[in-house]
């Protein structure tokens, strides 16, 4: 089944990634996409709350089955999907803020949420959740987050044609998707690295839960991990283990 193929579309649940979850483990085929009008326990990663009032986002949730052991680079591609559809759709030029923010003027735009499930060692299915703020005004969000986050209506201050966006986003999501399933794990880095919010040897400070590390952005690895050079080391972070990069003032 083609991304997009099949469609549930509900008024309010906890959250999609959940419920796509559940519907993947009683069968449900891949590719179905769920879409919410508001989440009530919408979540990014590390479980920071992801604030999804009714009718404002794009709340939806992608299953997925992919014939691959190794997820971390999923959500690149898949973050290349949702700016290369924004671009199409929209004429809208978005960064990608590693390993799944997509940030405009600065500022998050929307995120991306995967979470793999197993049966033994092998993948069983994945979900992929995408989070993308429409008609918010500022005061729409949080106060702790009114200056770090925007939307498209305060980007391009006018309206977008929803359904003409999800219909360019199912497409080119099959087609990264493709590119991921058939190991092209090199053109995904050096393009998500094209549209990185870092430049290369530009000093960032990587934030993990024991210290901030400052050095200089040396990119991404095959493995999905960000390069640090620290003095004259290099090291490496899986997104799990980082907190919040930031660039050095």
């Amino acid at each position: 089944m083609k991304i997009g193929e099949r469609i549930v579309r509900i008024e309010s649940c906890s959250s999609t990634n959940d419920l796509a979850q559940e519907m993947a483990l009683h069968g449900e085929e891949e590719g179905t996409v769920i879409i919410a009008e508001e989440q009530i326990k919408g979540r990014g990663t590390k479980g920071r709350k992801w604030y999804s009032s009714r009718g404002k986002g794009l709340y939806l949730s992608v299953i997925l089955r992919p014939r691959r052991r190794d997820m971390s680079l999923l959500p690149l591609a898949m973050g290349l999907s949702v700016r290369d559809a924004l671009l199409e759709s929209e004429r809208l030029s978005v960064l990608l803020k590693w390993p799944n923010d997509l940030v405009c003027a600065g500022k998050k735009l929307g995120g991306i949420l995967c979470e793999a499930s197993f049966r033994g060692n092998d993948i069983s299915h994945v979900v992929l959740g995408i989070g993308l703020n429409i008609t918010h005004n500022q005061d729409d969000f949080p106060e702790e987050f009114r200056n770090r986050a925007t939307s498209l209506q305060l980007v391009l201050d006018r309206e977008i044609d929803r359904e003409d966006f999800l219909l360019k986003l199912w497409r080119i999501l099959g087609d990264w998707y493709s590119l991921f399933i058939q190991g092209k794990d090199a053109q995904i880095i050096k393009i998500f690295e094209e549209f990185s919010s870092f430049s290369p040897g530009e000093e960032i400070i990587v934030e993990t839960e024991k210290e901030g590390i400052a050095g200089e952005y040396r990119g991404i690895d095959l493995q999905g991990r960000l390069l640090l050079r620290v003095g004259k080391r290099e090291q490496s972070f899986l997104a799990a283990e980082v907190m919040e990069i930031k660039k050095c003032k």
